[in-house]
């Protein structure tokens, strides 16, 4: 498995000069498998440039997953250029909750007045299908789902190849539990032994004190997480909309001070644009 980050802001895309090491593309990251099966975690500002990479390489067929129907997950797809050409093949997993389906979820982001073009002229074929709870697969990826504690709930995900695990856990707020959501020991478990774990780190502690039951984690609850449930590799995610980079490093190296003081064999980073991870 190949894992890429195309984008790791939370809440909304910035831009700037105190924004160039961790970007500030909303969520999108992409998924390879063995097979070269491509898998596509929301559809954040990331997507764009990641569409526009398809592009170059002539690559049409993909899998697109959502965790949830935020504006931040959502708001890049109409800016995938692949889905306006003929030939580009797209299937769409994910828990519509409140929608009719995923399609509609997705539909949403190009209604009139607000986008120009309508979904109805997409060129692209494009199929939903609708995963809450069971486990699915995509070629050799065993992908299992779990319920997210965020306002207007989601689903995170948790991918396996090869005997390797990769976790995936934005906008899910550890210290609160939403309607929907699931207690801590639950994500420890669904976590434990990952090889590669991400988790929403939006909050330092000074901030947490305001922003209690907004759906994000303070960075600490989840380093506490990948520390209790022994993974591997740790990514911070959902960077917060006003952190420059020098704080995120600071951040960082908070984390791997901790770990370094709890004797934790965990390596620690912030998630960057373009960053790639090999399982």
């Amino acid at each position: 498995m190949k894992i890429t980050c195309w984008g790791a802001r939370g809440s909304i895309a910035v831009s700037g000069n105190n924004y160039v090491k961790y970007g500030g593309d909303t969520t999108c990251m992409e998924v390879r498998s063995r097979n070269n099966d491509i898998i596509i975690l929301d559809a954040g500002t990331g997507m764009r440039r990641l569409g526009n990479k398809l592009l170059a390489t002539n690559e049409r067929s993909v899998s697109l997953l959502f965790t949830h129907a935020h504006w931040d997950h959502l708001m890049g797809f109409p800016f995938f250029k692949p889905i306006y050409m003929k030939g580009t093949t797209i299937r769409m997993y994910g828990c519509p909750y409140a929608q009719k389906s995923v399609k509609a979820m997705i539909g949403n982001t190009m209604v009139a007045p607000y986008f120009p073009v309508d979904y109805g002229l997409l060129q692209a074929e494009i199929t939903s299908q609708s995963v809450c709870n069971e486990p699915f697969q995509i070629g050799p990826v065993t992908i299992t789902p779990i319920a997210l504690s965020h306002p207007n709930l989601g689903i995170g995900y948790k991918f396996a190849e090869d005997g390797k695990t990769f976790v995936f856990l934005t906008d899910n707020e550890l210290a609160h539990k939403h309607h929907g959501g699931l207690d801590y020991d639950d994500y420890l478990r669904f976590s434990e032994g990952a090889d590669f774990l991400i988790h929403d780190s939006e909050y330092a502690p000074d901030q947490y004190a305001m922003t209690k039951g907004w759906g994000h984690s303070l960075y600490t609850d989840a380093l506490r997480l990948a520390m209790e449930s022994k993974a591997k590799q740790f990514g911070l995610f959902h960077h917060n909309q006003d952190r420059t980079d020098a704080e995120q490093d600071k951040i960082v190296d908070d984390c791997r001070r901790i770990a370094r003081e709890k004797k934790a064999q965990l390596t620690c980073f912030a998630l960057e644009p373009e960053m790639e991870i090999t399982l």
